[in-house]
């Protein structure tokens, strides 16, 4: 997701100041970029009221309020990629994935292909189990990035839910060749493991992540399949 430090094109003490509001009192940045707006603050005053409305959780409201952001041809083509990124962003916590993949379709329009736009868009594709299209996003942000683990991990996902198992081993082998103790891959050649029948060596992955990052999002999951192994629900 774009940084909204990284939109250069609104400055000035009072967008930074509204921004920095957002944080603190949401609900006031809120009531204050209203205000502004309906003074002229123009893009500014809007892009605050979005960040505001996100800081709120009224994804919902912000998408739109963003979108046309990024629509406007008077802003910066680098400054309307992020702001349609923040939109697709807003979209997909407002778990409305085809909002989402409409708004960073508009960005990745816009650019020469930005590899987290592609990982978002992927994100919104996921969401509604488009796998095809995941994978495709996401083999075209390995093209530009070839050594993200993360990547490898998430396409593996996307090519076993399409039922591409053994492309998606390789991801994981491929992954875990660039990182040998990454807990993600880790957790998902278990469950492939375990999906195989091999209950063995999948625990003895689950426990890899556990011993080496106990306090880490994978060793949660791979903790919960461990119990549910034990308990003969998983």
């Amino acid at each position: 997701m774009a940084d909204p430090a990284a939109l250069q094109t609104f400055s000035g003490d009072r967008y930074q100041q509204c921004v920095d509001g957002t944080k603190s009192d949401a609900q006031g940045a809120y009531n204050r970029a209203l205000a502004w707006h309906s003074t002229g603050g123009g893009a500014g005053a809007e892009h605050c009221e979005a960040l505001a409305l996100m800081q709120l959780r009224r994804y919902a409201e912000a998408g739109p309020l963003l979108d046309v952001l990024g629509s406007r041809k008077d802003l910066q083509v680098a400054t309307r990629v992020q702001l349609l990124d923040q939109a697709g962003n807003a979209w997909l916590l407002a778990e409305n994935p085809n909002r989402a993949e409409a708004s960073f379709s508009n960005a990745l329009a816009l650019s020469s292909g930005d590899v987290e736009t592609y990982v978002d868009r992927a994100r919104a594709r996921a969401m509604r189990k488009d796998w095809t299209g995941a994978d495709a996003d996401l083999t075209a942000a390995l093209i530009r990035d070839a050594d993200r683990a993360d990547l490898l991990v998430l396409r593996a996902s996307a090519r076993h839910a399409a039922g591409r198992k053994a492309e998606a081993r390789k991801d994981i082998d491929a992954a875990l060749g660039i990182f040998p103790n990454y807990g993600d891959a880790l957790v998902e050649r278990g469950a492939m493991k375990f999906e195989d029948g091999d209950t063995r060596g999948a625990e003895a992955d689950w426990q890899q992540v556990v011993k080496a990052a106990p306090r880490s999002r994978a060793a949660a999951l791979a903790s919960e399949y461990l119990t549910e192994t034990e308990s003969g629900q998983h």
